[in-house]
């Protein structure tokens, strides 16, 4: 009679042990979290208290609950300057969108090496700071600028005109600026579209505009969103452009919470329009995210 065989004894582990690489990326990704709890979260909830307490005159600050700075607020001169500010913040993002949007969709359709060139001269801006460009900006607009010289010598004006400080050159500072935001976020919608699928709608017979509004249009419409959110939240607080090339003439919202910051010393005013500033962008960024979603389950469905 055969001995029966031994079978090997199998030590089993435990389906639950971590794995071994699991609390090293822990550590890593620490520095990380206190990064952002110290220096993003940290100053928010300080400017967030900051906004309940009141200005005791210079640089001192009275930590007594108030609500004074938010109903300050209401008064009309600083709504006024909010309703300005949502008004350039508009103006200059249509026209943004007007530019920027074809230019990232013809980007996206051209050959590799032209696409890099592209956007090599699409980033060159962004090499120069930002004020010295402003600077630029009023040589070409000034009344003996270069603007105004080549369109005299053209014969298409007799006297200069009067561009640099007025809202004008405001407008166009600001689409100078934020233009590549708006193109680079078409290019990324457009650049991942799969363009068989316009193809396909021009075979079943559709024109080249109905393929483009009904395929390519909602397609690339979340590059659209991203660009308008890149674009239109940034117009309200760049305060250095309305000073450089409007002379003063057009108070934003950043403008008024650098005055008060500099010149009023009132710090707990200057932080509840932050705070009102930063609540109207969340406001837009949850809306943008409610649209993509209700997109996104739209194509599921």
């Amino acid at each position: 009679m055969e001995k029966d065989k031994k079978v090997p004894y199998i030590k089993r582990t435990s389906s639950r042990r971590k794995k071994p690489g699991s609390r090293s990326a822990v550590w890593m990704i620490l520095p990380l979290y206190a990064f952002t709890l110290i220096f993003v979260a940290g100053p928010l909830l300080y400017v967030i208290a900051l906004s309940f307490t009141k200005a005791d005159g210079g640089y001192t600050i009275n930590w007594s609950f108030t609500l004074e700075n938010y109903t300050r607020i209401l008064e009309p001169v600083y709504l006024q300057t909010f309703a300005q500010s949502f008004q350039l913040a508009f103006t200059s993002t249509l026209i943004i969108c007007l530019v920027g949007y074809p230019f990232g969709y013809f980007m996206a359709k051209l050959p590799p090496g032209k696409k890099r060139a592209a956007m090599l001269f699409l980033m060159l801006p962004f090499w120069v700071n930002s004020l010295i460009r402003m600077y630029g900006w009023i040589i070409l607009l000034q009344k003996k600028g270069v603007l105004n010289f080549i369109l005299q010598k053209l014969g298409i004006i007799e006297k200069p005109l009067s561009i640099l400080y007025s809202y004008p050159a405001i407008v166009v500072g600001m689409v100078y600026v934020l233009l590549p935001f708006m193109a680079l976020s078409v290019y990324s919608s457009a650049e991942k579209m799969d363009w068989s699928l316009v193809e396909a709608a021009r075979d079943l017979g559709a024109s080249g505009f109905q393929a483009f509004w009904t395929v390519t249009f909602r397609l690339t419409m979340p590059g659209l969103l991203s660009g308008i959110i890149l674009t239109f939240v940034p117009s309200m607080g760049l305060f250095f452009i309305a000073d450089i090339l409007g002379g003063n003439k057009i108070v934003l919202v950043g403008s008024l919470i650098q005055e008060q910051m500099t010149k009023g010393n009132n710090w707990p005013f200057a932080a509840a329009l932050a705070v009102v500033l930063m609540a109207l962008t969340t406001l837009l960024i949850v809306l943008y995210r409610r649209i993509t979603h209700a997109r996104e389950l739209e194509g599921i469905g």
